[in-house]
């Protein structure tokens, strides 16, 4: 009787706190107490597919910007600059309200500029440009000791640089190296995930330690039938220092790695072993290739992990828009399959049934205080993982590089702001030239009806309240606009290569950029009417 009573009062205590659960899901987010808040080693995410592995040829790459990262963006025009003018190196772009803040930024030093650049859409970390060279950004949490900060570079201004000066992933590759080299790589180690419309590859870069300033750095290529994934652990293995077509590396990086005591001159040089500290994999890593390349057998037990797969089935852009958006429902690494509740209905013939059902008030995006809270009330109840998708998103990209196609509308970022398991995907293209004013201000410092950011994030947060209904809105929204957009863009490529075949490249530009706009303020419209279906929903808070 005792074990019944205690059985009875654990599920009260958890029926009342997911009756709870809408006012603590969403808490502010605490570097010491929730693991899925910035500063915790688990933040971005790229997804990498090369051109034969994918359904329609194109190259991709991409990034979910998971922290209080700014989400202002803005499309930079390409530039001309006299002789002996400097480009400045800041610190501090990331936490800016607006394009012109200067607030907190500190300029770190100067490199020579260059005579003209090329246009490119700036977001926390650029990622795009207009010859369709692209990049993707994971945070390494790797040996803390390799930080140098008298290094001048931190890896957001690397990337700009490189797409303001670079066509190829190759080209963009040897740039960011020979910099770092030379002015010193200051910050955390890093990834990029870099490609144009023929490859894609993965460069995974660190300071030098101690001393003069430079960079210890690896690239090495996603072979064109496969697909790779990053995702704040260094995972490039064994280096063939003599194969130049599939690695590029940093000047004496064995010679270095081992005077640094990081290797022995003898084993099989491990980049991974050199600047992290630990497995090459986690379960982002794990999910998402055991998941592409089933026959594989991989396991979380193993040392490593390939360093990419070639898919059982090739992805399309929807694929991997999906793959933002998993929280491993279903598997058994589904946060929530412990969290049943009994329910009483009636059958066909009206004769009551009770069956267990998933609670309707819970999701897997709980911060840590809520997992912690069952788990006192049940111990291991929750087994957190780190899902791919998470409502501490700032934004995320999903871009393809295709040759076929002029520039102009070659490459298209599908752009959204917050959690990606829940927005809308915008196409911005290699040629769009504006942007929404509302994506030119951040909405992390505070709330602001003028900026994008909260025309989503209102409607995903309220839609949580009971996700259950919840999803009925959102997720047939999201699916909505992606199939309109992927309806709709084969007729609009087609006008642009017209324009371009006969010399009307300003007015192709201008045609991809009203379409990326007007596609803009559609989703925002959308986001907000479906605020105000869930405000009549849960306006009496269930």
């Amino acid at each position: 009787m005792k074990n019944q009573t205690t059985s009875a009062s654990v599920r009260t205590g958890l029926v009342i706190l997911l009756a709870l659960f809408p006012l603590i899901a969403t808490g502010q987010f605490t570097k010491d107490i929730d693991p899925d808040g910035p500063g915790y080693a688990e933040n971005c995410t790229c997804i990498m597919v090369g051109r034969l592995a994918s359904t329609d040829g194109s190259v991709m790459t991409s990034h979910s910007c998971d922290g209080r990262y700014r989400t202002w963006l803005e499309m930079v025009p390409a530039m001309t600059f006299a002789r002996d003018t400097v480009h400045a190196v800041y610190r501090g772009t990331m936490q800016t309200e607006e394009a012109w803040d200067m607030t907190n930024l500190t300029r770190k030093g100067e490199i020579p500029q260059v005579k003209s650049t090329y246009a490119y859409l700036n977001t926390a970390y650029p990622c795009l440009n207009e010859k369709q060279l692209a990049m993707g950004e994971t945070t390494i949490y790797g040996k803390r000791e390799l930080i140098n900060q008298e290094g001048l570079f931190v890896i957001e201004e690397l990337e700009r640089i490189a797409l303001q000066r670079c066509t190829t992933a190759r080209q963009a590759i040897a740039l960011i190296g020979s910099l770092a080299e030379q002015y010193g790589y200051g910050d955390l180690a890093e990834c990029l995930t870099i490609a144009d419309p023929k490859e894609v590859w993965q460069l995974e870069i660190a300071g030098s330690g101690p001393g003069k300033p430079s960079a210890l750095w690896v690239a090495q290529r996603i072979p064109d039938e496969h697909v790779g994934i990053a995702a704040n652990i260094p995972r490039i293995s064994d280096v063939n220092f003599r194969d130049s077509d599939n690695f590029m590396t940093s000047t004496d990086l064995r010679k270095k790695a081992k005077e640094l005591g990081y290797w022995d001159g003898k084993e099989p040089f491990k980049f991974y072993r050199v600047i992290g500290t630990g497995k090459p994999y986690a379960i982002r890593e794990f999910f998402v290739l055991s998941s592409l390349a089933p026959e594989l057998n991989l396991t979380m037990e193993m040392e490593e992990l390939p360093f990419s797969v070639k898919p059982e089935k090739k992805l399309s852009a929807s694929d991997v828009m999906a793959l933002f958006r998993e929280t491993y429902e279903g598997t058994p690494y589904d946060m929530t399959r412990n969290l049943m509740v009994t329910v009483r209905k009636k059958d066909e013939a009206g004769n009551e049934i009770t069956e267990m059902v998933k609670s309707p008030a819970i999701s897997n995006w709980m911060n840590n205080d809520v997992r912690t809270l069952i788990n006192e009330l049940k111990p291991g109840t929750i087994d957190r993982q780190r899902t791919i998708a998470i409502a501490g998103c700032s934004y995320s990209h999903v871009i393809q590089c295709r040759e076929w196609l002029p520039d102009e509308v070659g490459a298209v970022a599908w752009f959204s702001f917050d959690n990606p398991g829940q927005s809308p995907r915008i196409p911005i293209f290699s040629g769009t030239m504006s942007l929404p004013k509302s994506f030119s201000i951040c909405g992390q410092h505070r709330y602001r009806e003028d900026a994008a950011l909260w025309a989503f994030r209102e409607a995903n947060r309220l839609s949580m309240i009971n996700w259950e209904r919840g999803r009925r809105l959102i997720e047939p929204a999201v699916a909505e606009l992606e199939n309109k957009a992927l309806a709709e863009l084969p007729g609009l490529e087609e006008r642009v290569k017209i324009m371009v075949k006969e010399g009307r490249n300003e007015e192709a530009r201008k045609v991809v950029t009203e379409y990326s706009n007007a596609f803009a303020y559609g989703a925002m419209n959308r986001w907000q009417e479906l605020k105000r279906e869930l405000w009549q929903m849960f306006g009496r808070g269930f």
